[in-house]
C-alpha cells in the first residue's frame, strides 16, 4: 500500500496547524490550489477539523497532526555539519 497523492495533500495540510496553541486554526481560501481545498474538505469529513475550509483541529485532528509532524521529523534528512 502506498500514500496516495490525496493523502499526501491531507498530511501536508495537517502540517500547517500550529500545535503550540489550540486558539489558532487555518483558512483554506476559495482561490487556493484545488487539491488543498479538497484536502481541507476531506479532513473535515473525517472529523479532523471543525470546518470544511480548515478551522481548528478536533481532538482527533490534533492527534493526527502530531503524528504527521513527528513522521516528517523522523524522515527528514539530517542536517549536515
Amino acid at each position: 500500500m502506498r500514500y496516495h497523492p490525496d493523502l499526501l495533500n491531507e498530511l501536508n495540510l495537517l502540517l500547517h496547524f500550529n500545535l503550540d496553541t489550540t486558539q489558532q486554526g487555518i483558512k483554506v481560501h476559495h482561490d487556493a490550489e484545488p487539491s488543498l481545498i479538497v484536502a481541507a474538505r476531506r479532513l473535515h469529513e473525517k472529523g479532523l477539523s471543525t470546518q470544511p475550509d480548515g478551522g481548528y483541529l478536533t481532538d482527533l485532528g490534533r492527534e493526527a497532526s502530531e503524528h504527521a509532524q513527528a513522521l516528517l521529523m523522523l524522515l527528514r534528512e539530517p542536517a549536515t555539519a
